[in-house]
């Protein structure tokens, strides 16, 4: 615990039986009180693996449900373990774990609600290994959220998240896509809200077995971002009215 808060990480996996480990032994559990390991369906030892560690709550989606899927039965989860601070950790060591304690204290201190760890503050993306479309597709990308949704974040496609709980229960994260645009359609919630969201530099590193989508899912990926942040702007003007900000 800290500041008497109760901190819950979740590892939302598939296919990471290769780096489960090495992410999992740089949690600082002098802090972090349980974990929670989701493994949506993967065709490896990733569940064998998490026993292995002694993780307790392992929750195993019989078909794959997809990243954002993952995550509602992440978060549902925590919830359910009654979390006051919830990290979502991704266990393919792109991220590292050391940054979880600065992370819950800006939360545990209630400095903000809400914390990512950005890639693009600093240098951490390009010497990492991020590849540069991506990195340009980044750039640009929340450059044009910031303008649609009002906000001055540095990246909105980070990953690396901390939580409040009190923000899990009144955002309606379920109705949200099963895909990977769930990471930018929790963030418009979180703003809608009226939340803030702070930020810390977070190196990341890009390798072989670190998970990835490639350039035709990003392209598809980059249009679900702006249909979102347009989304967002129009419920904001009251022109049209969205079910995931009910």
């Amino acid at each position: 615990m800290l500041n008497n808060k109760k901190i819950v990480v979740v590892l939302p996996a598939y296919n990471a039986a290769l780096t489960l480990e090495k992410t999992y032994n740089e949690i600082p559990f002098d802090i972090v009180d349980e974990v929670v390991l989701v493994d949506d369906a993967s065709k490896d030892e990733t569940v064998a693996v998490g026993k292995q560690l002694g993780i307790r709550h392992i929750v195993r989606h019989d078909n794959n449900k997809g990243y954002g899927g993952n995550q509602k039965s992440c978060y549902n989860k925590a919830l359910e373990l009654e979390a006051d601070i919830v990290i979502m950790l991704h266990p393919d060591y792109q991220y590292t774990p050391k940054l979880i304690i600065a992370m819950c204290s800006i939360i545990a201190n209630d400095v903000y609600p809400v914390v990512l760890g950005s890639r693009i503050l600093g240098k951490g993306a390009l010497k990492g290994g991020m590849p540069i479309y991506k990195y340009i597709g980044n750039l640009f990308l929340t450059f044009v959220q910031n303008l649609l949704i009002n906000q001055k974040l540095s990246e909105y496609h980070t990953g690396y998240r901390a939580f409040s709980g009190t923000v899990l229960k009144n955002i309606n994260f379920m109705a949200n896509d099963d895909d990977f645009i769930f990471d930018n359609e929790m963030i418009s919630q979180i703003f809608m809200k009226g939340y803030e969201i702070g930020e810390v530099t977070c190196p990341t590193k890009y390798f072989e077995d670190a998970s990835s989508i490639n350039f035709k899912r990003s392209t598809i990926y980059g249009m679900g971002v702006l249909r979102v942040s347009l989304q967002h702007r129009l419920h904001m003007w009251g022109w049209v009215r969205s079910k995931i900000y009910n």
